[in-house]
């Protein structure tokens, strides 16, 4: 048995071995960042930006020095079949004189120049740590720049000190909330809302096709793709379905609440989550043709599909994966997707995972993988190599590491270029991780092979 004894004293408690329990016991998760220390959570301001930036027609300016604005500028490369608008980042630039007198008539000129400049339907305002210090009444500017111009204008309290970027999750959840919310409820329609999809790399369009085929109307996508107007649709919805479970189960159980709408879980990375989400969701509208025509489309697709993927599956054998990304829901459907590749997933980590979702990540790998919370990159290194990693899936800034380990890589993050999601984005999926991890050059800057870097 391994001795946790052997790793540092304050991370112990952030690992967990196979020889640990299974009821979550064994590891420890959402721990608030240190104020003043952005961690692998990130921070507050960068959970509420990356779920509100797809939004395509809004503006978002960032009340805090520019450095804020610039972290988090384009951080999604979300798509859009319309404006595009939120690729642009807008700050008021809080200096030290800011800091001293206050920086509230500075956001007030900030706002009068985008109106005057853009005429925009809707904005965001952020109050970053620097807000959050020395007091600025955003809520107050807010309240009066909607006076004035009769458009929302909703304050996002989001410092980064705060929590972590789960609290930024939170953040921008009540901050749509306060948009989609009407006086009066409209009556229901035959629908449901996507919540959770961000559209990276046209996911969104691949799903409501998939629904539309179904039959199933997607009403309002949020975010990916959505606009103020189409928001503003989704109390309407029958039924909300929730692929980002760690930034959209919040606001899932808000319009559970006040909208009356039920919402299921669902994931379409891989064939076996794709098919199995497309069913539930065809029963949970309680249309028998739609769930008919759901079995025929799987049936479809599977027939094409995995025959393909056979093709990769003899490039896999013995091959073995390690995950390292935000969201423990995604982690998950990674490890179901890799074992319907015959990879084995030898390490495990997320950002902001939770007890339940680690429980779950614990039932799906071997005895004696390497379960992970918030992992600093010596970790990952250490671990990577120890358990003879072939593959790193995670986002852009564990490439470097990595490839300077001499191990394959695949990013599964916001900045990615083709869709790895549904049916064709398993294959997408598969391409990758094929051509990554079997490339000759692993071959040329090891002669062993990548595993005796």
């Amino acid at each position: 048995m391994r001795n946790e004894n052997d790793i540092l004293p304050e991370r112990a408690e952030s690992i967990r071995f196979s020889q640990c329990s299974g009821d979550g016991s064994g590891i420890k998760c959402e721990a608030e960042s240190i104020s003043g220390s952005v961690s692998q959570r990130a921070c507050v301001f960068c959970g509420a930006r990356v779920v509100l930036n797809p939004i395509t027609d809004a503006f978002h300016i960032v009340h805090g020095p520019i450095g804020c604005s610039s972290y988090t500028w384009d951080i999604r490369g979300s798509l859009s079949s319309g404006e595009d608008i939120y690729r642009n980042s807008y700050s008021t630039d809080l200096r030290e004189r800011d800091v001293i007198f206050g920086g509230e008539k500075k956001l007030t000129a900030a706002i009068d120049e985008v109106m005057s400049m853009h005429s925009p339907k809707l904005i965001f305002i952020y109050a970053t740590c620097i807000v959050g210090v020395i007091g600025d009444d955003i809520v107050a500017v807010c309240k009066a720049a909607e006076e004035k111009y009769a458009i929302r204008v909703i304050p996002v309290k989001s410092p980064g000190f705060s929590g972590t970027k789960k609290t930024g999750y939170k953040a921008a959840c009540n901050a749509i909330m306060s948009l989609i919310t009407p006086e009066v409820l409209p009556p229901k329609e035959v629908g449901v809302n996507i919540l959770g999809d961000f559209n990276l790399a046209g996911e969104m369009w691949i799903i409501k096709n998939y629904l539309r085929i179904l039959g199933v109307k997607a009403i309002s996508n949020i975010t990916g793709d959505a606009t103020s107007e189409s928001l503003k649709k989704a109390p309407s919805a029958q039924l909300n379905l929730v692929q980002c479970a760690g930034s959209m189960t919040y606001l899932a159980k808000q319009m559970e609440e006040d909208f009356d709408i039920p919402f299921i879980k669902v994931s379409f990375f891989g064939v076996n989550d794709t098919s199995d989400s497309l069913l539930r969701i065809a029963y949970a509208m309680g249309d028998a043709e739609m769930v008919r025509k759901a079995k025929a489309f799987i049936e479809d697709e599977k027939n094409r599909v995995i025959p393909l993927l056979n093709k990769y599956k003899r490039n896999f054998e013995g091959k073995k994966a390690a995950i390292y990304v935000g969201g423990g829901f995604k982690a998950i459907s990674l490890i179901r997707q890799f074992k319907e590749f015959g990879i084995k997933t030898v390490m495990v980590g997320t950002q902001t995972g939770n007890k339940e979702d680690y429980e779950m990540i614990q039932s799906l790998v071997e005895d004696d993988a390497v379960v992970l919370d918030d992992a600093n990159p010596a970790e990952l290194e250490s671990f990577m190599k120890e358990m003879g990693a072939d593959i790193l899936v995670g986002g852009v800034k564990e490439r470097p590491l990595a490839y300077k380990l001499g191990i394959a890589f695949c990013d599964h993050n916001h900045e990615r270029k083709h869709p790895l999601a549904g049916y064709e984005g398993t294959l997408n999926f598969a391409s990758e991780i094929n051509l990554s991890m079997n490339s000759p050059v692993w071959e040329i800057i090891s002669p062993g092979g990548n595993k005796n870097v």
